[in-house]
């Protein structure tokens, strides 16, 4: 007997947030048919692989997701007609790269006339991706309307933007409150009902697209102006001669202080874009902001100054040093690559003639300076800067650091505060005759 589903779902997208959402959903009784234009993930995705960080309820989103191809409850392909055919629920999670400081609609609008292309009466379309304030009004209702079909007449339109951190996807999904708005009130009924079926949290209705739209650029400019202050200050505590950690950790011992943690720089698709999205709606507006891009160019120059951390701790000229850096991805546990400040600042070192090896157990080859174990990143290297913490990566142990380095000077700058902490039990603290001199943000 063929298995009944709750809801047969297409997901357009398939990458950090489309393929954990895809799961969410196959495992909250729907059968998913995963869209993407990139046909080498699509083969990929259905032999069960992926190098994504996520895990369920203690479950490896690579057991999920060949448990779920097995079920036959989720597939992935690179035909989008295929997909539509017999599926009335249309998720959309293809984002908007930003190039040069512009935000690139480019892939959104192609996914949006393949969606239209098999549009039918009936169709919720919802989009969870982040967008500059008016594109759902401005050009995804335009595009989709190249069907013949009327948004709010003849399909559902619904905007609810995600919210998850990679890493924590499939929980995140469930129990992190949605905002959702719609076309009209039908519309943002439907798309309610939808998230319904993985959402456990509040799902808060928005007016229009544009507050929601907008409410989602905030959440993530106010986490980037956040990590602004404390990398800021981080040069003051330094020159002080304190932790930066130590301080941030004492200031939200305050109830009403939640500082964040800083690091060598803000990477990856959402935070360092999310002002590039509202800056051309300010423009247009007349409004000169200062607050935000203040923020983006603290944090755009953290990779510089780790950069220039490790060079001034190099016992020989640049042309003749080896470093190792430790941790590619764009944060902690990830294995995101994408604007990630740690392979800025392999770049800056390299282009001041460091030979840089690169170590990171998550993040799949991506770039030649990058070798396949912690021994060969630091045999022989005259220093090692630590820019993302990964499971596997093995430098808990900070002797490892004393038995391969070169020992003529050797050197960490620890930009994520794994030895230094003051709140650390004594066990992780570093040992004084280590023979390796650690330095901190």
């Amino acid at each position: 007997m063929a298995e009944r589903y709750f809801r047969e779902i297409a997901v357009f997208g398939l990458g950090f947030v489309g393929l954990p959402l895809s799961l969410c959903f196959t495992l909250g009784g729907c059968k998913v048919v995963g869209v993407d234009a990139n046909a080498d993930l699509v083969e990929e995705i259905n032999r069960g692989v992926t190098h994504l960080q996520e895990q369920y309820r203690g479950f490896p989103i690579q057991q999920i997701l060949q448990r779920e191809l097995a079920r036959g409850s989720f597939r992935a392909t690179t035909d989008p007609r295929e997909a539509l055919a017999s599926i009335q629920d249309i998720v959309v999670t293809v984002g908007i790269p930003v190039a040069g400081g512009e935000p690139d609609p480019g892939p959104l609008a192609q996914c949006l006339r393949s969606i239209a292309a098999g549009l039918k009466r009936e169709d919720l379309v919802l989009v969870r991706s982040t967008l500059v304030p008016g594109m759902m009004r401005n050009l995804v209702r335009p595009i989709l309307e190249e069907s013949g079909l009327r948004a709010g007449e003849d399909f559902y339109l619904g905007y609810a933007p995600e919210r998850i951190a990679e890493g924590r996807a499939f929980e995140e999904f469930v129990i992190m409150p949605v905002v959702v708005s719609g076309v009209d009130m039908d519309s943002l009924e439907e798309s309610a009902a939808l998230l319904r079926v993985i959402t456990r949290a509040e799902i808060v209705p928005a007016s229009c697209f544009e507050a929601a739209e907008t409410a989602k650029l905030l959440e993530n400019i106010s986490r980037e102006v956040n990590i602004a202050l404390v990398n800021e200050l981080s040069a003051v505590t330094q020159a002080l001669g304190l932790s930066v950690f130590e301080v941030v950790r004492l200031a939200n011992t305050h109830r009403r202080v939640r500082l964040l943690q800083p690091g060598p720089g803000v990477g990856g698709y959402c935070l360092p874009n999310a002002y590039h999205y509202l800056a051309p709606v300010a423009r247009g507006a007349g409004v000169d902001l200062s607050l935000m891009p203040a923020a983006r160019r603290v944090n755009d120059l953290m990779p510089r100054r780790v950069a220039d951390m490790v060079l001034r701790l190099l016992p020989v000229p640049p042309v003749q040093a080896r470093v190792a850096a430790l941790g590619l991805a764009m944060k902690d546990f990830s294995s995101d690559s994408r604007s990630s400040p740690a392979l800025r600042v392999a770049g800056y070192l390299r282009e001041a003639g460091v030979s840089v090896r690169a170590f990171d157990p998550a993040v799949p080859r991506s770039c030649s300076f990058q070798v396949s174990s912690l021994e060969e990143a630091l045999d022989g290297a005259h220093g090692a800067v630590i820019l993302a913490k990964q499971k596997g990566l093995a430098i808990e142990d900070p002797g490892v650091f004393a038995r391969l380095l070169d020992p003529a000077g050797p050197f960490v700058v620890d930009t994520r505060n794994i030895y230094g902490n003051p709140a650390c039990l004594p066990d992780r603290q570093v040992p004084k005759d280590l023979g390796v001199r650690i330095i901190s943000l």
